[in-house]
């Protein structure tokens, strides 16, 4: 089963993927290469990024708020790469923006524990440099990207006194007083709850409250189900995230959470743990192509198959798209590590780039192949991507096939882009 359309792969069920993959893959096939209309009296300026706003069920009545923030979030990233940023600030000025939104489950509107308290997670990776820095169940931050960011610089700076290694991740009240310390800005956590997190925490704790006075509640909530389209909504989504890459050639990942809605109190999910939430790594003598991931979906599932790290790993291959079609049935939907689950539920955006090479048409012009894929087992996972020659981002949110399991099955899709910029 292939759609293809304009920058768009391929959607593939585990039924059918054995017989696709005879096929050429859809990445290699596809004609639509962005290239930026030059003028010849303009400086050219590089970069690019990738964003999602979860993966899980994205309703058509808030399609609109999730594709506006999606774009408002390419639009930051890539206002920051024209000002000469590198992919790792670009790509944590649009976690910020994604967290500020009320409509995702990270930052501001985070899905309340079962105190009803908001801890998020959050975490970057630098590929030029390796450094990661993390955040878990913090509480009284509205951008926890930003505590993780200032990790990962503080990381860089080496040693503290007396020889002691600087953390890359901080957890709970622990985390919240270095923030401090280091000048992030500080909210109540009352003030990050919105009326759609409060209301879901609301239904949540009554559903919560009349199943354990049934006899049967225990039994019922054992069972996994597909769930109803009324219990949809907000809390149904996870993670958000972007990758970038920046006009040198450098790659970035980040992601930030809320968690599971009603979860315990102190959870982590893998928003903040290394090789499971983001992955970024430049090109290397072993590695040809320089990759970034960002996750997103349930994140026991996702911890226990280090999915970040698997997908970057198969990016190394020379075809992306059946490298990610691959890592996301082996590695994930048929990992040994989920035998016990009847459904994994996740979704990742990849991006890979290399330098181009064909030669440039002009000593003083360089550029970057970058080829951009997002999948999914989840119903939904809501994208946009920009360059920064174009002028608006282009946003989708991708759906599993009618008819297929959540979990079962998967989507894949994605596209290629050319950069080109000036060389000094």
């Amino acid at each position: 089963m292939i759609g293809l359309s304009s920058n768009v792969g391929a959607m593939e069920s585990l039924k059918n993927s054995a017989e696709e993959q005879q096929t050429s893959s859809p990445l290699n096939s596809w004609s639509q290469i962005q290239e930026p209309s030059r003028n010849p009296k303009q400086k050219l300026a590089g970069g690019f990024v990738l964003v999602h706003a979860g993966a899980g069920y994205h309703s058509e009545s808030k399609a609109k708020e999730y594709k506006h923030v999606c774009k408002r979030a390419c639009q930051r990233a890539v206002d920051r790469l024209k000002a000469g940023a590198l992919a790792v600030e670009a790509v944590a000025a649009a976690l910020v923006e994604l967290e500020d939104s009320p409509f995702t489950n990270a930052g501001m509107g985070s899905n309340l524990n079962l105190s009803g308290e908001i801890e998020c997670d959050a975490s970057i990776m630098d590929g030029k440099t390796l450094h990661y820095g993390a955040v878990g169940a913090l509480s009284g931050i509205k951008n926890p990207v930003l505590v993780a960011n200032r990790l990962l610089i503080e990381a860089q700076k080496g040693k503290l006194s007396a020889g002691r290694i600087p953390p890359c991740f901080l957890v709970g009240r622990g985390a919240h007083d270095w923030a401090v310390s280091h000048g992030i800005p500080l909210c109540l956590s009352e003030k990050m709850a919105t009326k759609f997190s409060l209301s879901a925490y609301k239904r949540n704790k009554r559903k919560m409250e009349l199943a354990e006075k049934m006899d049967t509640g225990l039994k019922q909530t054992k069972k996994r189900r597909q769930p109803s389209e009324h219990e949809k909504g907000p809390g149904c989504l996870d993670t958000v995230g972007a990758v970038v890459v920046d006009l040198e050639g450098n790659v970035a990942a980040a992601v930030s959470s809320g968690g599971l809605a009603m979860k315990h109190p102190g959870r982590v999910g893998q928003a903040a743990h290394y090789g499971c939430g983001c992955w970024a790594e430049n090109a290397c003598n072993m590695n040809p192509y320089s990759t970034a991931v960002s996750t997103s979906g349930c994140g026991e599932h996702l911890i226990r198959t280090m999915l970040a790290r698997e997908c970057s790993a198969a990016m190394q291959s020379e075809d992306a798209h059946h490298a990610l079609l691959e890592a996301m049935q082996n590695k994930f939907i048929s990992s040994p590590f989920l035998a016990s689950e009847d459904r994994a539920l996740g979704g990742v955006i990849v991006l890979r780039c290399c330098r181009c090479a064909e030669a440039p048409p002009s000593q003083n012009i360089q550029g970057i192949l970058v080829e951009f894929l997002w999948s999914h087992t989840t119903e939904s996972m809501c994208v946009g991507y920009m360059s920064a020659q174009d002028s608006k981002a282009k946003t989708h949110i991708s759906r599993l096939p009618p008819g297929t399991v959540p979990g079962q099955c998967l989507a894949i899709e994605g596209g290629v882009c050319r950069l080109m910029s000036a060389v000094e």
